[in-house]
């Protein structure tokens, strides 16, 4: 899964995004409005996540032009406000879920799962294939019953190839889905992460290599 954090208050940002990458989240930061809209322009997020009084582009026009332009993601709106009427005038606007200031983070991170799962098509809680279980929710894997140690991207990467249900997911797309933007597209961090992947989960090896393309658990 894949979020934009969009939040005017720095530390109160950057301690979202560090939390969520915990939960092995691919996580972008800006701290306006404008810099939203650049980023919603050029990658494909999952969910946003939304301050409603951002700075240059004030979160409301965020909402707007992102309902607007029928942008593929969800929006879970932060504010200081918890009237009733400040949540339904941030609803109406097009989010799709309000927080209000001060929030639990393992309450954020419960919406930010439930908003990503309505942002993809449906899948079943439990992934299965080739062998393979994984179990999102609890972070676990096991192959041929035997539990298996995985850092967190590597569980991400399984996680997207497991989705695939058999057809190949493109580098570019496990890239995007798996780290964030300040990563080199020209890395070799998704191949040695494979290739530790392929490791740890031991013979016979299940993750195909389709060449100048990407991976596949057939």
């Amino acid at each position: 899964m894949r979020v934009l954090v969009a939040e005017d208050e720095q530390m109160l940002a950057d301690a979202i995004a560090e939390g969520l990458r915990r939960e092995s989240l691919a996580v972008d930061v800006v701290y306006d409005g404008e810099a939203a809209m650049q980023l919603l322009s050029v990658n494909a997020y999952d969910v946003l996540i939304l301050d409603r009084d951002l700075p240059e582009v004030h979160g409301d026009d965020v909402c707007r032009a992102v309902f607007e332009r029928n942008l593929d993601v969800r929006i879970l709106m932060l504010t200081a406000a918890s009237a009733v009427l400040e949540r339904v005038a941030g609803l109406s606007l097009g989010a799709d879920d309000y927080l209000p200031k001060p929030f639990a983070f393992v309450e954020l991170v419960a919406r930010v799962r439930a908003l990503g799962r309505r942002a993809r098509p449906a899948s079943p809680p439990i992934l299965e294939r080739a062998d393979i279980r994984l179990d999102p929710n609890r972070r676990e894997v096991t192959r041929d019953g035997h539990p298996v140690a995985l850092s967190r991207k590597e569980f991400s990467v399984l996680e997207e190839l497991l989705r695939g249900d058999g057809a190949v997911v493109s580098s570019e797309l496990l890239l995007e889905k798996v780290w964030d933007q300040n990563v080199d597209p020209f890395t070799n961090v998704l191949r040695v992460t494979v290739m530790t992947l392929r490791r740890k989960l031991g013979p016979p090896d299940v993750i195909q290599t389709i060449t100048g393309v990407g991976y596949r658990i057939p």
